[in-house]
């Protein structure tokens, strides 16, 4: 049983952070003297289960870790000060590097503040192995906070696991301290162990690293607990293959699938018995979400764009799975959260078969069928200029088998929220890597490229901070329809809690503009429309261009957009109660 070391916050911080890299197998740390290790020296020294070694000169501690990691196949700590001893470990990861070594370099570092500034022993430690690592992170400053202990706990156990997959070898993370280094008591620590932190619970989802994560079935995926299937965006490169893969895990499983507007499951529904599409807005009513509080959750690929999505899946506690090939850390919620490192096609194959649907998916079903239906009879009877009915047309009215670039900011939330599960193959697309604007219109254009005819959804920001794009015009080959809400600024930032505050909200945050899209399509040579309402939008993408680029511009009002948005997120939360 881990018995936290309270003193203060930065023994509880090394305290679990030894905690967590036993649990992940490492049993071994060698460690240098120095200061600002202190907490480290500490915790690992206090530690049963690790086999802490103390050497003095770092270049011949790197080199015995080294040894100690290549006769036992286990990842092994090593531990020093801040300053040139962080460097004097280079010539040892080199080889670890060479060697494909299993070690895990821990460099104590003064805090941010104290950088830069001519204080002693500090010199720049990020990045400082540079190529020779798999994986590098510098750690926060240690806070007594649960969801920054949960923090260091995942980041940790992924750094382990990193220096066994995917080739194995060194792999460094950067620790800072702040002051007091000795473990002088205060209250801050002590407190948050006293909290109600169930540390058993905390670290119950730890293994050891393995240099392979394929297994056999992963515990509690199974029809008989209350699951749910969350599939984020997805951009696969065979689609048949993904959709296939994704409608087995979820009929072994009897699980709902809540599908992210920018997933392909949404124009493909007849597959899944149970697609969920407006989560968003039945988890905003209180009492329905408790009820609906899943046991296990497992996470296909990406996680949601969707916060309250996001947040529902922090405070249920579940056991979370992250299938991903990926090897780098996907876990954006710090949870306890496992990794399945199969491929879908392979997991779908090990899961158990369900006989029926049981009750809890047909609970989601219900939920859904209500909002959705509220949803689609509200945008259908809509008359005026309401952004959300905008994302929900093109998933209604394109083409089959349009492919629908979506750009970051409102328009990618609108398709989450309104974008009706169909079995029009209209097939998604998005920069979702770093979630930004940049390049939204060459994107669009290099998808449209020699390619059947497409469309890019997009606010005016998006579009305006990537006009460069219209420069392609001459070498494209293809048909690409822009469709623009125009509410001259940035209509994402009235949803944010900066919007109370005027000045500086409108100038610096909404930053609106007057541009005049007509004279910018003509400045480039292409066409422009401005919609005089919805059925004229429904005609202008029911049949898109065989070429060239045009500009459908839909002009709104933002503030009165944003205020009708809360309004009717609020009543239809309110239907369910």
């Amino acid at each position: 049983m881990f018995s936290p070391d309270t003193r203060n916050v930065n023994s509880l911080w090394a305290a679990v952070l030894a905690e967590t890299l036993v649990r992940r197998g490492v049993t071994r740390a060698v460690v240098c003297p120095g200061s600002r290790s202190t907490p480290l020296a500490i915790a690992f020294a206090a530690h049963p289960g690790l086999e802490a070694v103390p050497v003095l000169d770092e270049r011949s501690a790197g080199f015995f870790a080294l040894g100690l990691a290549k006769a036992s196949g286990a990842p092994v700590a090593l531990v020093c000060t801040s300053g040139t001893a962080v460097a004097n470990f280079l010539p040892a990861v080199i080889e670890a590097h060479e060697s494909a070594v299993p070690l895990l370099v821990l460099t104590a570092d003064r805090p941010p503040e104290m950088r830069a500034c001519a204080s002693g022993q500090t010199i720049d430690q990020q990045k400082i192995f540079g190529g020779f690592v798999g994986f590098q992170h510098e750690l926060a400053v240690p806070e007594a906070a649960a969801a920054r202990l949960a923090y260091l706990r995942q980041t940790a156990a992924h750094a382990v696991q990193r220096t066994l997959t995917p080739a194995g070898g060194p792999v460094h993370l950067n620790v800072p301290f702040r002051d007091p280094l000795a473990p002088l008591p205060d209250d801050g620590a002590a407190q948050l162990a006293t909290a109600g932190i169930d540390w058993d619970r905390f670290f119950s989802h730890l293994a050891p690293a393995t240099p392979s994560l394929v297994f056999g079935p992963p515990p509690r995926l199974s029809p008989e607990v209350h699951g749910v299937i969350v599939v984020g965006p997805a951009q696969p490169a065979d689609l048949e293959m993904y959709i296939a893969a994704v409608a087995e895990i979820a009929k072994r499983l009897a699980w709902p699938v809540l599908a992210d507007g920018l997933s392909p499951l949404r124009q493909h529904a007849n597959r899944f018995p149970t697609l969920v599409t407006t989560y968003d807005t039945v988890l905003r009513h209180t009492e329905v979400a408790e009820r609906l509080r899943p046991e296990v959750v497992l996470v296909l690929g990406e996680w949601p764009t969707s916060k309250v999505l996001r947040a529902w899946i922090e405070a249920s506690d579940a056991d979370l799975w992250l299938a991903t090939e990926r090897p780098d850390n996907r876990d954006a919620l710090h949870g306890r959260t496992r990794t399945v490192a199969l491929g879908l096609p392979a997991l779908a194959q090990v899961l158990p078969q369900a006989i029926d649907a049981n009750g809890y998916q047909r609970m989601w079903a219900r939920y859904d069928g209500k909002i959705r239906a509220a949803i689609d009879t509200r945008l259908a009877a809509e008359t005026g200029w309401f952004e959300p009915k905008a994302a929900w047309l093109l998933a209604t009215a394109l083409p089959a088998g349009t492919p629908l670039f979506i750009a970051n900011s409102m328009p990618v939330r609108d398709v989450e929220y309104v974008s009706p599960p169909t079995t029009r193959a209209i097939r998604p697309w998005c920069n979702r890597g770093a979630n930004g604007i940049d390049g939204t219109l060459a994107t669009a254009l290099g998808v449209a490229h020699g390619g059947r005819p497409a469309v890019l959804f997009t606010g005016d920001l998006a579009l305006l901070h990537d006009t460069n794009g219209f420069l392609l015009k001459p070498k494209f080959r293809g048909s690409l329809t822009i469709v623009v809400i125009n509410n001259r600024g940035g209509g994402i930032f009235e949803h944010l809690p900066v919007a109370k505050f005027e000045p500086p909200f409108e100038e610096f945050f909404a930053t609106p503009q007057e541009a005049d899209f007509g004279q910018l399509a003509a400045a480039y040579g292409v066409g422009h429309t401005v919609i005089r309402d919805w059925p004229h939008l429904v005609a202008e993408i029911a049949t898109l261009p065989a070429s060239g680029i045009r500009i459908l511009e839909i002009r709104t009002d933002r503030k009165a957009d944003a205020a009708a948005r809360k309004a009717w997120f609020a009543a239809m939360a309110a239907t369910l109660g």
